[in-house]
């Protein structure tokens, strides 16, 4: 790559070299850049930083480690930003529906710039549900030397002896509707549910991405886990800067790390680890954006009759991310897997995971992370189920349902929105042993795929979380408890069963078994699709029905399809 047309000149960026690159080398040097500045790889820094997203209010400063890394190590970072919504602050309202495409725009808005621009590699700092997917999507689609650096889990709130993430406010306004807390009790939750910068302190989507990019090899080993305010956190941003610079003059790019057997490696791990449900739409993204093809729900499924629940994480046991990062983090989920995983495949750091697996990282706290020969449950966290009401399947997880929900028949209550069902949950008129469906909140009929983080919520804040459940095309967040179905696929928009569900109507859901069933004939349900008429949800103008035009079905990874 180095420029021999004049004696000046030895670029490693291709753009900056010769005659041609004369007016850009000008341009980076109005910035103060020197000649020798722009004779060293460039490295993209992507910043995601902002002060209204906890999970990214401490990026700003790991940029800084990053960059000096870049620098010591022999290279030049430049940074840019994009956008990074936070779910929490999104939730409830119209601006829920732009969460899950973000994801899209972040993977654009990063490969644009890296085109524009040529650069040799490129950082990644993120930390919250849609943004570390997005940044992940866009190393695979651009296949240049990346690797992905998060700002690390929030430290939980305490509460009365317990510890609590942040949904312990959603909770709590089922405790007042109830009369178990005063007006006073609940503004003193709120102010002391989220204590501090990181991501918020459960085995959410957030966390499950920043783990699953350590599990692909993206991030350095044991990384994924270190507390937002830990020094340690610091130490790894500017290694990483540095191990940037190493896989640019190495050339090894971000194919070469995410392939189909690494993306089977954080698989299993989502699995043994029972990550958000959302987790399994991000990779078949990932999947599909390192032009793999479409990752079919039936790979998940397979998989889940053989992995083990091995760690256990809040919202499944009390034990919140500090709590796994202090008992090994993702290495020492791995350490257990390590006689399914592929082995040979590279990490970020010039290491395999063979050699990455090390017997100094296994567990020190079986009560978080259990080991493959006496696992917190035989099968895995995370499960796809299939039947009449989800030809193309759906997504269900088992380490967040209660034990007597793993088999549950009731009586379907049908809602078209997520408001309707949040009304009549808090309002009393839910009952128990309902199965209450949500639809039109797919990705086309939402459109945008909400998450229906707040019903489920409600039922727990009510009472109901362990008589009654919930099903949608829509998504869940990963803090959610409960019997809860999502993905259903094909979508109430496109003519899907869910959309020809009525009230009372008889609904079975057999985990052990993998089906969800809707107990009506195929000749009445033919009867209800002559006369079926699509709701269509209004939204403004703008990205969002760009994105219902675009977006491929939910047991696809909802993706944006060319």
């Amino acid at each position: 790559m180095n420029c021999t047309s004049c004696a000046s000149c030895n670029y490693f960026c291709q753009v900056l070299q010769g005659d041609n690159g004369a007016l850009k080398r000008a341009l980076y040097k109005s910035m103060g850049h020197t000649d020798d500045d722009l004779k060293r790889p460039i490295i993209a820094v992507v910043n995601s930083y902002t002060n209204a997203t906890p999970g990214h209010f401490n990026l700003d400063k790991l940029t800084q480690k990053v960059l000096k890394g870049i620098y010591d190590a022999g290279g030049l970072g430049m940074v840019f930003g994009t956008i990074a919504p936070c779910d929490g602050i999104a939730e409830g309202h119209l601006g829920m529906r732009y969460v899950l495409a973000s994801r899209e725009l972040i993977c654009a808005s990063i490969e644009s710039m890296v085109r524009a621009h040529k650069f040799d590699g490129m950082v990644m700092l993120g930390s919250c549900d849609k943004i570390v997917p997005g940044m992940l999507m866009a190393a695979a689609r651009l296949n240049i030397p990346s690797l992905f650096v998060n700002g690390g889990p929030m430290y939980p709130a305490s509460y009365k002896g317990k510890h609590w993430d942040g949904n312990i406010v959603t909770e709590a306004i089922g405790w007042k509707t109830r009369g178990e807390i005063t007006e006073e009790e609940f503004k003193h939750i709120e102010d002391i549910a989220e204590p501090g910068p990181g991501s918020c302190t459960m085995y959410g989507t957030a966390n499950t991405m920043c783990s699953i990019a350590e599990s692909l090899g993206m991030s350095l080993p044991g990384s994924a886990t270190i507390p937002a305010i830990a020094e340690e956190r610091e130490k790894c941003a500017y290694e990483s800067g540095k191990y940037a610079v190493s896989l640019v003059k190495n050339n090894v790019k971000a194919r070469d790390i995410i392939n189909k057997d690494s993306i089977y490696n954080a698989m299993c791990y989502l699995l043994a680890t029972g990550g958000s449900t959302n987790g399994i739409l991000h990779l078949q993204a990932i999947h599909y954006e390192a032009g793999l093809g479409v990752l079919q729900l039936s790979e998940f499924d397979a998989l889940s009759h053989k992995i083990p629940l091995i760690a256990s994480i809040y919202p499944a046991s009390e034990y919140d991310m500090i709590d796994y990062h202090e008992a090994g983090g993702v290495r020492a989920v791995e350490y257990e897997l390590k006689n399914v995983l592929k082995l040979d495949c590279m990490t970020c750091v010039g290491k395999t995971k063979r050699e990455v697996l090390t017997d100094d990282i296994k567990t020190t706290n079986r009560n978080v992370i259990a080991s493959w020969e006496n696992p917190h449950r035989k099968d895995a966290g995370v499960a796809v189920l299939n039947g009449n009401i989800s030809p193309l399947g759906c997504v269900v997880k088992p380490a967040a349902v209660p034990e007597n929900m793993l088999v549950f028949k009731g009586k379907a209550v049908v809602f078209n929105s997520e408001d309707e069902a949040n009304n009549a949950i808090i309002s009393g008129k839910v009952k128990s042993g309902s199965v209450l469906v949500l639809r039109y909140e797919g990705p086309k009929g939402g459109p945008g795929m909400p998450e229906m983080y707040k019903p489920m919520k409600y039922l727990e804040g009510m009472g109901l979380a362990d008589t009654c459940a919930l099903i949608t095309d829509g998504r869940f967040s990963g803090s959610n408890r409960g019997l809860f179905v999502g993905h259903i696929s094909p979508e109430a928009y496109e003519g899907g069963v869910v959309g020809l569900i009525k009230d009372g109507d008889e609904i079975a859901i057999d985990i052990p078994r993998r089906s969800i069933h809707l107990f009506v004939s195929d000749e009445e349900l033919a009867a209800r699709k002559e006369t079926f008429v699509p709701l269509k949800k209004e939204v403004p103008h703008g990205f969002l029905n760009i994105y219902r035009k675009l977006a491929a079905s939910a047991a696809k990874g909802a993706f944006l399809e060319e």
